[in-house]
């Protein structure tokens, strides 16, 4: 049997007793000003809606949307929601209206919260007019049923629900790189065993400072920020948008930080913007100098104060790890998906082997299919896909291994290499079967690429289609373009020197689109989607394998 652990309420209602004026979460109001909320106050105002939930006499287990950018009543709703004994359902605050309207019915939603959003308007015509809405205190302009102020002239419920560790806590829906989101189910007790055991790994504690701004919605966000902070009693920092994205981090000065690789780009992105990337390379290899450089270079970006960096969500170039050593800030890589809470593998501090991402976390049984599926089994693996029985049954095997449509292979020690996705790999037109994903690693480490999507199903060769960083599109629209251009065929050369004969790509294509969650190239946690770049660009496949060019610019 596995040893124990805590239920996320259970370990609220002692912090809200124990520290009830211990700052927990501090959340920008606009124009510099911010608003702290202590233990206490989130458990009062938790414990109002509750009441007010309580009231609307739905069935016990009632699933109740949320839709909101990250904000501390995004936290606030989901412990009200669980308090009054229903399933929380977050949604992403950049879906679509279809989107919407395909979650909240899937879902079977019986309110919606709307809170912090971009586009309500285009947002909204996925709510029903006869689902009731909520406006959370900041809510995007609109008319709604019921504010957060009204369901706050409530009382306080004053027991303590216990719901039990096998009971439905959330549905957390996938961000879909194909098709239809699937609504990941977890009980209490998922939760509960994975931030047990994920926050005892790194030694998170109540001095620790925490900055939210990937969506809370994303199950790394979730377990990473709202559940480790209620574990351990870490301050959570709110972003206010974009363009205070800076002040927020440096007003924050995170002690642990999650993000995903493109995250990480784009920090260094933003310094090679101030000073060229030889330059500063060349600082950080002097003996003393570069120490200091370093630094300075992690207090403008505010990333002074971290002692646990991590990325996870997708594969990160082993360059951007080495470029954030020389900084002197380790960031390393974890594993994880919904289906299992994120909790997975990890690297743990001095322990990090070149290439390969760690070891399986505490509890957590793997094995490697014929196929070459990475496996794995720990009570954090999820109850099951709502209202999906047969897609259940396709992942979860009888033995309850997750599967996990990633390839992989273990070294002696149990560190896990990814090598593509199953669904992934595509066949060439001479029969040969190429993973994207490993060469897609290796063009991603060139410092004027931010984005790389290798295709080639029924092509002679592989494509590499290409999005330039905003340094890569500086050099391209200036009289550094000659050099990019060489550089970019220097990067091909080198990368299929070390390829299959038949994975070597054809030629790089530096397209002149972004591809954005806005757009519908990314989803939400900014991952590409294979199906809508191969739909758009894909007529004209065929035509670039053919041109002479080694390195062809969308024209």
């Amino acid at each position: 049997m596995p040893a124990a652990f805590r239920l996320p309420l259970d370990v609220f209602y002692e912090r809200e007793a124990c520290h009830p004026r211990q700052r927990f979460l501090v959340q920008p109001t606009g124009g510099g000003q911010v608003e702290t909320l202590t233990w206490e106050d989130v458990g009062h105002q938790a414990r109002c809606a509750a009441h007010w939930l309580r009231a609307r006499e739905l069935p016990q287990g009632s699933h109740i949307a949320l839709i909101s950018k990250n904000c501390a009543h995004w936290i606030i709703a989901d412990l009200a929601i669980w308090m009054a004994g229903h399933v929380s359902v977050p949604l992403y605050p950049n879906l679509t209206a279809e989107t919407v309207a395909q979650v909240l019915e899937h879902s079977e939603a019986a309110l919606v919260f709307i809170g912090k959003l971009d586009d309500w308007p285009g947002m909204s015509r996925g709510v029903s007019a006869d689902l009731p809405t909520i406006s959370l205190p900041l809510h995007p302009p609109g008319t709604f049923d019921f504010s957060w102020a009204d369901l706050q002239k409530s009382s306080p419920i004053q027991d303590d629900p216990k719901p039990s560790a096998d009971q439905l806590a959330t549905i957390i829906y996938t961000s879909g790189t194909t098709g239809m989101p699937k609504g990941v189910m977890h009980s209490f007790a998922n939760l509960g065993f994975a931030t047990t055991r994920g926050t005892q790994l790194f030694g998170l504690n109540e001095s620790d400072r925490l900055l939210s701004y990937l969506p809370l919605c994303h199950v790394a966000e979730r377990m990473f920020v709202e559940l480790a902070s209620i574990y351990t009693g870490q301050t959570v920092f709110f972003a206010e948008s974009l363009d205070t994205f800076l002040t927020d981090l440096r007003r924050a000065r995170p002690t642990a930080l999650f993000g995903v690789p493109r995250i990480w780009t784009k920090f260094q992105m933003g310094v090679y913007s101030k000073i060229p990337a030889k330059r500063l390379d060349f600082l950080l290899g002097l003996p003393i100098i570069g120490k200091r450089v370093g630094h300075k270079v992690l207090v403008g970006l505010g990333l002074d104060a971290l002692r646990i960096a991590l990325s996870g969500a997708a594969p990160v170039p082993q360059t951007l790890l080495l470029w954030y050593r020389k900084l002197g800030l380790d960031v390393l890589e974890v594993y994880g998906m919904t289906e299992s809470c994120g909790y997975s593998h990890v690297c743990l501090p001095g322990q990090n082997k070149p290439g390969w991402i760690g070891k399986p976390c505490p509890e957590v049984e793997v094995r490697i299919a014929e196929s070459g599926e990475v496996m794995v089994r720990s009570g954090a693996t999820m109850l099951g896909y709502f209202k999906e029985p047969e897609k259940t049954a396709e992942t979860i095997t009888e033995d309850g291994f997750l599967r996990t449509g990633d390839k992989g292979e273990e070294d002696a020690e149990g560190n896990l290499r990814l090598t593509g996705r199953l669904k992934e790999i595509f066949k060439t037109s001479k029969g040969k079967y190429v993973a994207p994903a490993p060469i897609e690693n290796r063009l991603a480490e060139h410092s004027r690429i931010e984005q790389v999507c290798v295709v080639g199903d029924g092509l002679s060769a592989p494509l590499g289609l290409c999005v330039l960083s905003a340094v890569g599109q500086q050099d391209a629209s200036g009289t550094a373009r000659a050099g990019l251009h060489s550089s970019l065929e220097k990067l091909l050369e080198e990368v299929n020197g070390v390829l299959d004969k038949h994975e070597r790509l054809r030629r790089l294509v530096v397209v002149k689109d972004s591809w954005a969650v806005e757009n519908g190239f990314l989803t939400p946690t900014l991952k590409i989607k294979r199906n809508v770049i191969e739909a758009a660009y894909g007529a004209r496949f065929e035509e670039w394998s053919e041109r002479s060019e080694v390195v062809l610019w969308q024209d």
